[in-house]
């Protein structure tokens, strides 16, 4: 890792490579910028998007450090869904989308919905009963059952998003990135009878014994992504100021437009409007919980809005993504036996007690609201990476998002068929 302070490096293509230059498959630049640069500040230490000054001149993108890497992130959502208005009626490319899934319409041409898929291990075993909400969030990306227990001797499975950050998180300054919209703070939700609260809190294991906990402060993901202060003095003198984290590093971004291109500018100008709204909404939030703010070792700033609280988490996987802070994240859009109410969309029930509807077709018709509320909450992440560029394509041309609950239907807590996108 380094400071875009550093000469950029001059790349000597020879005649051989001249005589062989394409156009669709090479770049020419006449600096090279180490793919991992950083732009260092006071407390900061902030990632770059990827720019064409990163590709050696006369090479190709897929033989650079600056080619495109996966992305991989998992979402999940508790309490399963109403399958018959989930389930596409037909298959195969040009499919008719659901009711649920209709609000993929803009993404449809890379969805791909994945039909008869079950976690039995989610499920009870004889003389096992309950314990499907606990079971649920660690069966999604383990396929291990958990070991029954309300103590601290948990034991389940390493999950997927580990098993892919060993590999894809090698090189980049966060392994992986855990998130979530609730805990059991506010008395958000419950835990399952027989089983920690450790179950229901993370889906990410990192290890059979290591749960990885999920945060659910957007200010705390800020910092962490760009090192925004090392103690909660600095945090709460930048807060008062109302000052932006960018104020850091606004020499070394003059020095570093100087050595780009029109276009690299371009993309730098919008990765930088992007973090600089983040933050705006972030301090919004902290706004939100008085002016006199104590900040403490982990500060405050959850919004008050579920779906502006949903959208931040959103926009900061995808900076985390576009700036290869990490290439694998994990993020909880409820947690199981969640009591959250949706009364935006018509629905002032909690999510709990509305999944169980006991086939009444208006209470059915609320968990659809949910589900559908959901999705479209997915789709503006994933248009979000569809607008983002990443060498040749864009970040969710190079990135596999999936999306799913652990149960079916919910008021039997059956786990299969499973609601599964990616």
């Amino acid at each position: 890792m380094s400071g875009c302070e550093c000469k950029p490096d001059r790349a000597q293509p020879s005649s051989k490579d001249r005589r062989r230059w394409r156009p669709e498959s090479m770049f020419i630049t006449k600096k090279h910028l180490p793919r991992r640069a950083f732009l260092r500040g006071m407390g900061v230490a902030m990632g770059l998007p990827l720019l064409e000054s990163m590709i050696p001149a006369a090479t190709a993108l897929s033989q650079t450090a600056a080619n495109p890497r996966i992305r991989l992130g998992f979402l999940y959502m508790p309490h399963g869904a109403h399958m018959i208005n989930w389930t596409p009626a037909t298959e195969g490319a040009g499919f008719e989308l659901s009711r649920i899934l209709a609000p993929l319409k803009p993404v449809q041409d890379q969805l791909v919905v994945v039909s008869g898929l079950s976690h039995k291990n989610a499920g009870a075993t004889a003389g096992d009963s309950g314990g499907d909400h606990g079971r649920s969030p660690t069966v999604f990306l383990s396929g291990a059952r958990p070991r029954r227990t309300e103590g601290e001797d948990v034991r389940a499975g390493i999950t997927v998003d580990q098993i892919a950050a060993a590999t894809l998180g090698q090189d980049t300054p966060l392994p992986s990135l855990e998130l979530a919209t609730e805990d059991m703070t506010g008395l958000i939700g419950a835990c399952d009878v027989g089983f920690s609260c450790t179950y229901t809190n993370t889906n990410s294991w990192k290890t059979a014994t290591t749960p990885l906990p999920m945060e659910i402060n957007p200010r705390v993901v800020f910092n962490l992504l760009f090192g925004d202060g090392s103690n909660a003095t600095e945090r709460l003198n930048r807060m008062q100021r109302q000052r932006s984290i960018l104020d850091a590093v606004t020499e070394r971004v003059t020095k570093l437009e100087k050595k780009l291109g029109p276009s690299d500018r371009n993309r730098m100008n919008e990765y930088l409007d992007n973090i600089r709204e983040i933050e705006r909404r972030i301090q919004l939030a902290e706004k939100q919980h008085g002016s006199n703010l104590s900040v403490p070792a982990t500060p405050v700033g959850v919004p008050d809005d579920h779906e502006e609280h949903s959208k931040l988490m959103m926009d900061l996987i995808a900076l985390a993504f576009e700036a290869e802070i990490t290439r694998v994240s994990t993020f909880m859009m409820a947690r199981e036996v969640s009591y959250r109410t949706f009364p935006k969309i018509g629905v002032p029930e909690p999510f709990h007690s509305t999944s169980h509807h006991q086939d009444k077709p208006e209470t059915l018709e609320k968990l659809t609201k949910i589900n559908t509320y959901h999705v479209s909450l997915v789709n503006y992440l994933l248009e979000k990476l569809k607008s983002k560029s990443d060498g040749a394509g864009t970040l969710l041309d190079n990135s596999l998002i999936l999306y799913g609950s652990c149960m079916s239907n919910p008021n039997v807590h059956n786990h299969g068929p499973l609601p599964i996108f990616t």
